[in-house]
């Protein structure tokens, strides 16, 4: 016993009056074990939950990150003081310099607490469709300063979260999992509106991405300069594939259209020259 004392009270480095002993090494090893194998174990219990559905997969991600962050800086207070460094001491010794790093770092903290506020109030989750600035982003994941996540062309993105949450965002996913769209078409002056309201009905029908084809929906919208402006309405679940999907209908409706000879025209001008030289008689 004598010996492993000795070996555990050995100084390995001295700075000034602290120093860094064996047995200090074994208590920072010690407290990130604890500390992962505690994280584990919450993991698991929320992963429980989430099995017997008595909590949402989003909701649960979303507190083990608040939780996650929180073990952790108490871990690295714990891992300061085996150092023989005095965290309350450090902090107030520093408080000046602290300023001057949160001026400098303002930016840095304001998606912090943005982080912080996304994870809290869960108004955006995981795989949640967004709408930034016109780009359409599928979130994969939700971090303290950014989120990760995949736009339409499979191209991924780093988002600072003050983005998320100081900027006009659209959230497709937010009320529900399936979303309303619309695909407008011209058809030619003259056209039966009745047969042309058939036809774009059926050429809904055969995408098989269409979310309760009870909901579908056709509408006589105006009378164009060139056309009878017509607009289809869908309700689908493949949201953030919605572009793929409004490309197939469209091919569906040109088909279909053409097979009934009704044409999908295009902006005409007629121009009408007036003679307005006299004659001299």
């Amino acid at each position: 016993m004598e010996t492993i004392k000795k070996f555990l009270e050995f100084e390995l480095i001295t700075i000034g009056e602290n120093t860094l002993q064996v047995y200090s090494i074994f208590a920072i090893l010690i407290i990130f074990i604890i500390t992962k194998a505690l994280l584990w174990l919450i993991k698991r219990a929320l992963y429980r939950k989430r099995i017997s559905n008595k909590i949402d997969v989003k909701d649960s991600y979303a507190l083990y990150q608040i939780i996650k962050y929180l073990i952790w800086v108490i871990a690295i207070g714990f891992i300061l003081e085996a150092l023989g460094v005095k965290v309350t001491l450090l902090l107030a010794g520093s408080a000046a310099l602290l300023v001057g790093i949160g001026l400098g770092l303002q930016q840095t903290f304001n998606d912090i607490i943005s982080g912080i506020i996304l994870l809290s109030e869960k108004s955006i989750r995981v795989d949640d469709v967004l709408d930034i600035d016109g780009i359409v982003v599928k979130i994969q994941s939700i971090g303290l300063r950014t989120s990760k996540g995949i736009n339409t062309d499979d191209i991924s993105m780093i988002i600072p979260n003050s983005l998320i949450t100081t900027n006009k965002v659209i959230n497709w996913s937010h009320q529900s999992e399936k979303a309303r769209f619309r695909v407008d078409v011209g058809v030619a002056y003259g056209s039966d509106v009745d047969k042309v309201i058939k036809i774009l009905e059926e050429s809904l029908l055969e995408h098989p991405d269409i979310y309760d084809k009870k909901l579908i929906e056709v509408r006589l919208t105006d009378f164009g300069a060139s056309s009878l402006d017509f607009q289809v309405l869908f309700f689908s679940e493949n949201i953030f594939s919605i572009g793929r999907v409004k490309s197939d209908i469209r091919k569906n409706i040109h088909k279909n259209l053409a097979k009934n000879n009704i044409t999908i025209p295009f902006p005409q001008l007629d121009l009408h020259i007036k003679n307005t030289k006299s004659e001299i008689s």
